[in-house]
């Protein structure tokens, strides 16, 4: 085993423990405040005009109804078309959509690699001249590819100067973010080098997939090659630790906050996770609030008179 080799083998490691760590501190923090605002997109037949299961006259005896396969339109919308940001901020969505849609397009380049590496250990080849699955393959190993590397670069680079050029969003843009950016770039352009000199049909990458899979010696490669296996690893185990992986926060806020439209019922779930944050200690303090006490004991006591 070669040190490119275990470089890369450490960053999916840091980037799977990084991703599961996040998901579950989200998925157990304590019960968050709901937006309360309607519509939801699962309400069956009153998402349209924002209605909900509480119109129902002793709603809370009645089974509730739910179309998950509107929610799953809605997440589609907001996942694949950024729905929220063309709302909200269309210079931001220009640059924000190829940017998300090169990194999607990614994962699929990835895919795309790991099946071709796969195909090419059981014996078979992945070629333009192979035929069959082995050059449908390579075909669509290049298109996603190439796509991906220009649209993320595009994307990072147009929402680097938005965020350079707008005097507003420079007030909320730390460094951090600028380098972000940039460095999406960085291995963008050191990608399609090492592609448009020495691998053009993305076989000499493929073939170090072949070499991660079956734990053998990668072989020489060229320079270009490795720096830009090197810094796609190092990226790889990046994201997941910092905000770019706002996907997983993203996700519980919709479900656990704004979607959520869970009946709170004597002795259910909710009723027990309210009670279990109310028995919490106050981790600061104020005029108001004093340091020591439960929430529960905040909530309810009377309010002293003001001077």
């Amino acid at each position: 085993m070669e040190a490119i080799q275990l470089v890369t083998y450490a960053a999916v490691a840091i980037g799977l423990v990084a991703i599961t760590v996040k998901v579950f501190r989200y998925a157990t923090v304590p019960e968050s405040m709901r937006w309360e605002l309607y519509p939801v997109p699962h309400e069956k037949g009153r998402a349209e005009y924002g209605g909900s299961y509480l119109e129902e006259l002793d709603w809370w005896t009645k089974p509730r109804k739910k179309d998950m396969l509107n929610e799953l339109k809605e997440m589609a919308q907001e996942i694949l078309l950024l729905k929220g940001i063309f709302h909200h901020n269309k210079t931001v969505w220009t640059w924000s959509l190829p940017f998300h849609l090169g990194m999607y397009i990614g994962i699929g380049w990835l895919v795309l690699l790991i099946a071709g590496a796969i195909l090419t250990i059981t014996g078979n080849e992945v070629s333009q001249a192979a035929g069959g699955i082995g050059s449908l393959l390579h075909y669509a190993t290049m298109i996603l590819g190439y796509t991906a590397m220009v649209l993320t670069g595009i994307g990072a680079l147009g929402l680097f100067f938005w965020r350079l050029g707008s005097k507003q969003q420079r007030g909320y843009s730390a460094p951090i973010e600028f380098f972000n950016l940039l460095f999406f770039d960085a291995v963008v352009v050191v990608a399609l080098v090492c592609h448009f000199t020495v691998d053009p049909g993305f076989a000499v990458l493929r073939g170090y997939f072949v070499s991660l899979i079956t734990f053998t010696p990668a072989g020489e490669l060229a320079g270009w090659m490795q720096a830009e296996i090197i810094l796609g690893s190092v990226l790889l185990a990046y994201i997941p630790l910092t905000r770019m992986s706002h996907f997983v926060a993203k996700y519980f806020i919709y479900h656990n906050v704004r979607w959520n439209d869970e009946p709170n019922v004597k002795g259910g779930k909710i009723e027990a996770q309210i009670i279990k944050s109310l028995s919490r200690k106050v981790g600061w303090s104020a005029p108001h609030i004093q340091t020591g006490k439960t929430w529960g004991e905040v909530v309810t006591e009377e309010p002293e008179n003001e001077q």
